[in-house]
């Protein structure tokens, strides 16, 4: 059976190149599930896989991909069978392992998820890495104690994938929302999310001297790591939270550790790679039962495979807004 795929190969040279190519079913990994794929997203890691890897790709050729959905059409495990909808996201599929960018693919089953009932695999797409993610790091500011009349939580890089489902996920929830964004064109874009407040990245993109500011927020979903996750780090409210998820910013926290003794701050690391299936399916059932889709349906676009190679070098500058799914078949 051939079918077609995006892969990334590299020359004698070091140099990656990446396009689409028709593969067949025995060119795929080992697993015991097989899952005709619908939809794909575009997320900064595959960025990078489509480009030099970043460190993340081991062997090429490779497919890129980090998450995808579709329907399985065979299965070796219990656990599923021919027919069932399923999502994958994390895992390291798409860096390690063939990914998402492909019309068919072979995985193992302890890294699928059911669709939620009433969730289409688009749908499941358009929520993706960046949706799991961004619920991941609510649920576990709820569990350190975030209160919806304490103030408004902040959120950086609130225009991208990560930032804009935090964003709309916290409103919806019935939290105050400030949102940080360099975009000068996004204040309605946000809004229309559910920002109540838009903080210009300038605000908090220089580390200052001094190690505590004022108390400003009540919890913070921080995709951008480096002086801004250092900055407001004293400016989080007493016994508060921050959720760092990402790193686009820089890996570096220029900071010092008196908000941690002086007002009990709290750095809580998300990852949604390796995340048991547990915490996973609670996840993807509170985006279910949260999530206003016909917003953040608003905010997406559809491309196809042939997109992918522009869209990768515009996501890792910073270029891509709200969320984009790739329809693998279009």
């Amino acid at each position: 059976m051939a079918f077609l795929a995006l892969v990334v190969d590299k020359n004698e040279d070091g140099k990656t190149s990446s396009s689409i190519k028709e593969i067949s079913i025995e060119d795929l990994p080992q697993g015991n599930v097989t899952v005709k794929v619908d939809y794909s997203t575009l997320n900064y890691k595959d960025g990078l896989c489509l480009g030099s890897g970043g460190g993340l790709v081991r062997n090429y050729p490779h497919v890129p991909g980090i998450d995808f959905a579709g329907t399985v059409m065979d299965s070796q495990s219990d656990d599923f069978n021919s027919g069932d909808k399923v999502v994958l996201t994390g895992w390291r599929v798409g860096e390690t392992w063939w990914g998402g960018y492909s019309q068919i693919a072979r995985v193992n089953s302890d890294w699928l998820v059911k669709i939620p009932k009433g969730m289409s695999a688009k749908t499941a797409m358009v929520i993706g890495t960046a949706g799991l993610t961004a619920m991941l790091a609510i649920d576990a500011l709820e569990i350190q104690g975030l209160q919806k009349n304490n103030g408004p939580v902040l959120v950086t890089g609130a225009t991208g994938g990560v930032g804009s489902i935090a964003t709309l996920l916290l409103s919806q929830m019935g939290y105050e929302v400030a949102g940080v964004t360099g975009k000068s064109n996004s204040e309605s874009y946000l809004k229309e999310l559910g920002a109540s407040q838009i903080i210009p990245r300038k605000e908090l993109a220089e580390v200052t001297k001094r190690p505590l500011e004022k108390e400003l927020w009540a919890g913070c979903v921080d995709t951008v790591g480096g002086a801004m996750l250092a900055r407001l780090l004293g400016q989080m409210k007493y016994g508060t939270s921050v959720a760092a998820v990402g790193l686009a910013g820089g890996a570096q926290l220029p900071a010092t550790v008196i908000p941690f003794l002086l007002r009990g701050v709290n750095l809580l690391g998300i990852d949604s790679v390796m995340k048991p299936i547990n915490d996973r399916n609670r996840a993807w059932s509170k985006i279910n039962k949260y999530l206003d889709l016909s917003k953040l349906n608003m905010v997406t676009e559809v491309k196809t495979l042939a997109d992918l190679p522009d869209l990768g070098k515009a996501i890792l500058k910073g270029e891509v807004r709200g969320r984009t799914v790739i329809d693998v078949n279009g």
